[in-house]
């Protein structure tokens, strides 16, 4: 026994009680700070006029929801005006509401009822690519200028006397990136789907055109934006086939068969988004937030904050963190990005969204709400997905269900791997007739099958309820030593995941979980060096345990997939 207090002091004083990046910072104007941003996607929120999809007039007769979950800040997925596509991603005016969500009179609704309520509205901002039904775009095929120099034109290449695109570039949903175009006798380039062409940055006209836009939304009073696929705004001028990974066991036409050294995280990218900080930074009033989505190794994600966003994604639960993970993987994973942060930057954690399956999906329902109660108790930001603090899963879709055009494009065969429809569907809001979503007769996507049972009025009355947990959650972010205190994430005996955060002279607020299916106890107190009693916070479903009852910490018994956060 002397042994083993000695190996866990020995590996306790390795890891050591490191410093929160949060607790560095000096932005008091960052109203972000410990909070969660929460996701909305409009079309799967709440429809108000009965046509099946989602609205913005049904997004502010619910922002009272938000209020009561405690969130500091809604953000819309794209609202724009769109032959959608991709589901509003293809903008054909970007200064525009779409009129399937409304018109501007409702979004200028939207807003001020959300100031009304103290919540800040962030918009989606889309820069890589528009519709190829934007004016800008059937001027260009045309070569009127400017705007003949708004998207990437490049002349074929002729193979044996026949036409092949320029480059060996694959879009992100599936095939060649390069799609002709007869009327200009020229291709042109999208990184995700034919009718959405990417935007040429290295014209500066459509670079003021973009800063155009910012101004636009912002003299509507929105509190900042996320940036779509940032990574991918810049190409590598000399347009050079990129090289292939041999043996992925992926079709030619996947883009996981290449290394993206020419169209990803190139150099020039950072610079306008330092651009974009002078203009945001410019706008009289609160400060404006930039957040920014790019799927990317991580120190070309940590590059953004110095060029300016404030919240650079952070995806390792997306991506580096899956069901079968153990404590070291968590640990691992979680302090190397702690310690990549630049000094005086905040964390975030990105618990879900709507481009992947949900957390009660990628984890298990009997998980749902691990991945939040780590990203409540961990410094900095959390990001959520509308759905998942009620514990939504993804609606398994058929074939003819399947719209979102990443699945159709992979065929019947493949389509299940690459939709993104199963955890778009809609919000689950009571048991009524559509779950409350809509009163049509038909929604956009499919209500998932359980919601009778799994909606937001049921789970409102029982105490251990997904909403009830993501309540204290979110709550948990204004507790002192969660917003200044150190951070030690330990694996314990490699069983149990532990998260302390701590602040002189305070008790620490400990997360215990059981990643495990099995009912495992140890010795905590000592491997963490926390009191042998310790109230409960707050306890997932699986851990059986009630709101301020007393815990044992030096035999701390979980049962299989239990998590729990301690005071």
């Amino acid at each position: 026994m002397l042994l083993t207090v000695v190996c866990v002091k020995l590996i306790w004083g390795l890891v050591g009680l490191r410093e929160s990046v949060a607790q560095n910072a000096t932005g008091k104007d960052e109203w972000w700070r410990d909070t969660f941003i929460y996701q909305v996607y409009p079309r799967s929120f709440k429809d108000s006029n009965g046509d099946g999809v989602g609205d913005l007039n049904g997004i502010t007769s619910k922002l009272e929801h938000l209020v009561d979950l405690g969130v500091s800040t809604v953000w819309l997925s794209p609202i724009y005006a769109s032959p959608m596509v991709d589901f509003g991603y293809d903008i054909s005016n970007f200064t525009a509401i779409d009129p399937i969500f409304g018109t501007i009179d409702d979004f200028k609704r939207l807003t001020t009822r959300a100031k009304a309520l103290k919540l800040k509205v962030v918009l989606d901002f889309v820069p890589n690519h528009s519709s190829d039904k934007h004016p800008w775009f059937l001027k260009s095929v045309q070569r009127i200028k400017p705007f003949d120099e708004y998207y990437i034109w490049k002349d074929a290449k002729m193979v044996n006397g026949t036409r092949k695109p320029p480059n060996n570039w694959l879009s992100e949903f599936q095939g060649s990136a390069w799609q002709w175009n007869d009327q200009r006798k020229q291709y042109y380039y999208h990184e995700f789907t034919v009718g959405q062409p990417d935007l040429n940055y290295r014209s500066t006209a459509l670079q003021e055109e973009m800063k155009n836009v910012f101004r636009f939304w912002l003299n509507l009073g929105v509190d900042g934006f996320r940036v779509d696929a940032i990574n991918f705004l810049v190409e590598d001028s000399r347009f050079l086939d990129e090289p292939k990974i041999p043996n992925t066991g992926f079709q030619d036409t996947d883009p996981r068969t290449l290394r993206h050294i020419y169209t990803s995280d190139q150099n020039e990218t950072y610079d306008i988004v330092a651009s974009w900080r002078k203009l945001v930074d410019s706008t009289n009033g609160t400060r404006k937030i930039i957040l920014t989505e790019a799927y990317t190794t991580l120190p070309y994600a940590m590059k953004y904050y110095q060029f300016g966003s404030n919240i650079p994604f952070n995806f390792i639960f997306l991506r580096n963190i899956t069901s079968v993970s153990k404590p070291v993987d968590y640990k691992r994973a979680i302090d190397r990005y702690l310690n990549s942060i630049p000094a005086g930057y905040v964390a975030n954690w990105v618990t879900g969204n709507h481009d992947n399956s949900r957390v009660a999906s990628r984890f298990g329902p009997h998980r749902a709400d691990q991945i939040t109660m780590i990203a409540a108790i961990l410094p900095g930001v959390g990001i959520i997905y509308n759905g998942d603090e009620i514990g939504m899963i993804d609606r398994p879709m058929s074939w003819n269900e399947t719209i979102d055009p990443a699945g159709c494009n992979a065929g019947p065969s493949r389509y299940n791997l690459t939709s993104r429809d199963p955890a778009r569907t809609p919000f689950q809001w009571d048991s009524s007739i559509n779950a409350g979503f809509s009163t049509g007769k038909k929604t956009w996507l499919p209500v998932h099958s359980n919601y009778k049972t799994l909606n937001l009025q049921a789970e409102k009355t029982t105490q251990k309820s997904s909403y009830a947990i993501t309540k204290r959650l979110i709550s948990l972010k204004q507790n002192p030593v969660v917003q200044r205190g150190t951070t030690q994430v330990t694996a314990i005996y490699d069983a149990f995941l532990g998260i302390a955060r701590r602040l002189p002279n305070q008790s620490p607020v400990v997360l215990i979980v059981n990643l495990y299916n099995h009912s495992m106890h140890y010795d905590v107190a000592t491997f963490m060096n926390i009191p042998k009693q310790m109230t409960v916070y707050v306890a997932n479903a699986a851990a059986n345990l009630s709101i301020g009852a007393k815990i044992n910490t030096s035999f701390l018994q979980l049962p299989g997939n239990a998590s729990v956060i301690l005071l």
